[in-house]
């Protein structure tokens, strides 16, 4: 159960981070992010609030961390 709870802190957020890299578009990668959740949910792998309450606050992050990361790149360029 404590890999559950880890999992569901880290990976969100940082699936929300690789999407927006590969889409461009941080609204998208949350989108892809929450289709997965949404799919995973369906599937019977997240099945307490607990879990969905952690999983809501990873998405939150890691989307923060997008908004965050996105000027830095386009500075680069």
């Amino acid at each position: 159960m404590v890999i559950k709870f880890l999992s569901a802190l880290i990976l969100p957020g940082l699936l929300v981070l690789f999407f927006t890299r590969v889409t461009y578009n941080r609204i998208i990668g949350l989108a892809l992010t929450v289709a997965l959740i949404a799919a995973s949910a369906y599937k019977g792998y997240t099945h307490t609030l607990p879990l969905i309450i952690i999983d809501a606050l990873s998405l939150t992050a890691g989307f923060w961390l997008a908004a965050k990361m996105k000027p830095r790149i386009i500075k680069k360029s």
